[in-house]
């Protein structure tokens, strides 16, 4: 039975950090991940003449970024991405994006001016805004059937950020905080998967980490941790193969967490842990990214809202394309567009024939942008599963309605599995733990950093 210092188990953004710290330390480190690649939520994959992101997009934010930080110091170009939008309203006409923007800019600043006491962020934002528009735009007042498709619009576009079904799902009182810089740094050519090859020293073709051993395709079913000091901790693995360690780190999704807890741990976890696990929320997001022979969408923009008119929006059948709140032209492929679906709507498309959701999304595509361009029928698709994918089973975590009474979740689910010594023995990390930077890949890294520290106390982040 092979034994090492560390086992890794996951190696997403928190497991190859983690992971890579240790190697560099000269720990034996074992990675093992259940997928056929690494990287976790962050997915990049050739497409047309370059690349796309099936999961993360950019790097949100750049100070203090350890991930903007790596790309700097690594010489690899990254490119702020303006995401300032282009709005076609369903009947194929432009709305005023001037106006639309502007409102929309305000609803992202009210998100960091909670009121006193905690409550839906959705409705906050709707008091708000009318609030602004009262004093602002009074004219606007007469236009209800406006207010309410942007209220729709805007609902679909937090959404989309948080990875939630509503934005009344969300807690006024976040701790989530932003970065300071641009909140829309793309890889573009180079694509996320940069960030792996830097970490486990790949990038240009260098050597690697000569104590870091890394499975893939090797799913775990069960971590036996003890409480005697003397003996080791064994993972067993779905194939029969075993492997002994001092400790491991687990860095897999609350998802997988949710959905295995009762017999990933042996003996199980703690009815505290198992309740922290349970009051985290994790959301979806996909993407549906189309390739066309070539590039016909306008150029004055990356970003194209879509905002339905309440009477043709009551019509359709597929309510899914009317959750779709926009495209956007991924940096790291000329020829694509990627269309950005959220919540339980996208679990929906995540179930559908492919050749139904290339027809709708074209559909929906011609009728927001079609009126005076002739669109071409893709010539590539890809979508994203994250639901689905038994590894992840979402995409990322939010603040819900219950988070501000258990303030301090996320580092509870971090804090490590301890045997009778009060040495830890199975680690947690992720962007679930971060109680700041969840659902980032820079969150997911400092979780990682964190835990390789906790094994390491003579080092620094």
């Amino acid at each position: 039975m092979a034994s090492y210092d560390t086992i890794v188990i996951g190696m997403g953004a928190a497991g190859t950090t983690a992971a890579s710290m240790l190697a560099k330390a000269g720990k034996r480190v074992l990675g093992l991940d259940a997928q056929d690649r690494i990287g976790g939520r962050v997915n990049t994959v050739p497409f047309g003449d370059g690349v796309v992101e099936l999961g993360a997009e950019w790097i949100h934010g750049t100070r203090p970024s350890p991930v903007y930080d790596l790309a700097i110091q690594n010489n690899v170009s990254v490119i702020e991405q303006d995401i300032s939008m282009e709005v076609f309203m369903s009947d194929g006409s432009l709305a005023d994006k001037e106006l639309v923007n502007e409102l929309l800019n305000f609803c992202l600043q009210v998100v960091d001016d909670p009121p006193p006491t905690p409550g839906p962020l959705g409705q906050h934002i709707t008091k708000k805004l009318m609030d602004y528009i009262k004093d602002k735009h009074p004219s606007l007042l007469n236009d209800q059937a406006f207010i309410q498709e942007f209220l729709s619009f805007m609902d679909l576009m937090v959404d989309n950020y948080e990875a939630t079904d509503s934005w009344n799902d969300i807690t006024t009182e976040s701790r989530y905080e932003e970065l300071e810089g641009h909140q829309h740094v793309s890889w573009h050519k180079n694509g996320y998967k940069t960030l792996f090859e830097i970490l486990l020293n790949t990038y240009k073709n260098g050597p690697g980490l000569p104590t870091l051993t890394i499975k893939l395709k090797t799913e775990v079913s069960q971590i036996v941790w003890p409480q005697d000091p003397e003996a080791k901790v064994v993972v067993k693995c779905k194939d029969g193969a075993e492997y002994t360690a001092d400790n491991v780190i687990v860095t897999v999704s609350v998802g997988v967490l949710k959905e295995r807890h009762s017999t990933l741990f042996s003996p199980r976890l703690p009815p505290q842990k198992v309740s922290l696990i349970n009051s985290i929320s994790l959301g979806v997001v996909d993407k549906i990214i189309l390739l066309f022979p070539h590039s016909w969408w306008p150029k004055t923009n990356t970003f194209y809202a879509f905002i339905w008119k309440t009477e043709e929006k009551e019509k359709v059948q597929d309510v899914w394309i009317t959750k779709i709140f926009g495209a956007s032209s991924p940096m790291g492929c000329d020829k694509a567009l990627t269309l950005w679906t959220n919540g339980e709507y996208a679990k929906l498309v995540e179930t559908l024939p492919e050749d139904v959701v290339k027809r709708k999304a074209m559909e929906l595509l011609r009728r927001f942008m079609g009126a005076k361009v002739t669109i071409p029928e893709p010539i590539g698709m890809l979508r994203s599963t994250w639901y689905s994918n038994p590894y992840t089973r979402g995409s990322y975590t939010y603040d819900n309605l219950s988070s501000p009474s258990h303030p301090t979740a996320r580092p509870d689910l971090a804090a490590p599995l301890t045997d009778s010594s009060g040495r830890a023995r199975v680690l947690f990390a992720g962007e679930a733990t971060h109680l700041t930077h969840f659902s980032t890949v820079h969150g997911a890294v400092e979780s990682g950093k964190r835990e390789a520290n906790r094994l390491l106390p003579s080092s620094k982040i």
